[in-house]
């Protein structure tokens, strides 16, 4: 009997396990995903490739501190979300598996010198495609097609909008598209508008009261809300579009061509819908693939 309790006790151990795996963005890791590595693959006239091909690793610019998007669990050192199976899927259509991608954080407002000095061979974290972006670099994509919103705390009920920001502290990401809205739209004084390296950053004045909202991408902020729904909402009025592209060498059209023709397929065959079932999708907010802009 003893043995059989011990036997019991460890199977509801396991199906508690098993529960815990179904949180939202942020919780728990996104499933590991998996795809084919392809064989043989030729880029004709890519720099950027020749250099992948030779070092026989991808050099992946990414963001560690988005839930649901792009996190680096503190424990493990593992990268999980959305935007990391991307640039993973990526990887293995250029021929590089999982374990030889190295992962270069690159804070927002260092992306354009990063893959312009080839310090990333491309970089896959929330990066909005503009026409100023790009004088400086090249996109492929979009991936994903985000808007800017706004993220408070849950019992403020005075924040209903952009249009009630006046006389609010607004935070975000120094270098960040949302943060240039915001002073370009002039939604509050400019003495109130707050910049830190990182959104978490911004999540955590925000939950000491120091600031009043977080703006950027609602893909953002509902994996900040859906890390702690009893402190955090989304206010969930979208005033922006944020497709997000992937950051490639501005000159290197080849290398561009042949990351867009990995979107479309990954967006074609349903690997785009798995990757986000498996990541932003836990958040319960369903979404399909934007159309490839090829330039």
């Amino acid at each position: 009997m003893r043995r059989v309790s011990v036997i019991l006790v460890a199977l509801a151990a396991l199906v508690l396990a098993g529960c815990g795996r179904e949180g939202g963005p942020g919780q728990t890791p996104s499933e590991q995903l998996t795809f084919p590595v392809a064989q043989n693959v030729q880029v004709p006239g890519s720099a950027t490739f020749a250099k992948i091909q030779q070092a026989g690793r991808v050099k992946m610019g990414v963001k560690n501190d988005q839930p649901g998007l792009g996190v680096q669990d503190p424990t493990t050192g593992q990268y999980t979300g959305f935007d990391i199976e991307m640039g993973r899927m990526i990887a293995a259509g250029l021929g590089v598996p999982a374990d030889r991608i190295d992962y270069v954080v690159v804070p927002s407002a260092a992306r354009e010198d990063a893959i312009s000095r080839g310090d990333v061979d491309y970089y896959v974290g929330t990066y909005t495609i503009n026409d100023n972006r790009k004088q400086r670099v090249g996109f492929a994509g979009p991936y994903y097609q985000a808007g800017q919103d706004l993220l408070v705390r849950a019992d403020d009920t005075s924040i209903t909008g952009p249009q009630t920001l006046m006389g609010k502290k607004v935070c975000s990401v120094t270098g960040s598209t949302p943060i240039q809205r915001v002073r370009q739209q002039n939604l509050t004084q400019p003495e109130n508008v707050v910049e830190f390296q990182t959104y978490s950053q911004c999540v955590n004045q925000l939950i000491a009261r120091q600031v009043d909202a977080v703006t950027t991408d609602d893909a953002i902020l509902k994996g900040f809300a859906a890390q702690d729904p009893q402190q955090l909402k989304v206010v969930g009025q979208v005033f922006s579009q944020e497709p997000y592209g992937i950051g490639v060498p501005r000159d290197d059209v080849a290398f561009r061509n042949k990351v867009n023709d990995l979107l479309q397929q990954a967006e074609t065959d349903g690997t785009w819908q798995r990757i986000y079932d498996a990541t932003l999708g836990k958040s319960g907010t369903p979404a399909t693939p934007p159309a490839i802009q090829r330039y």
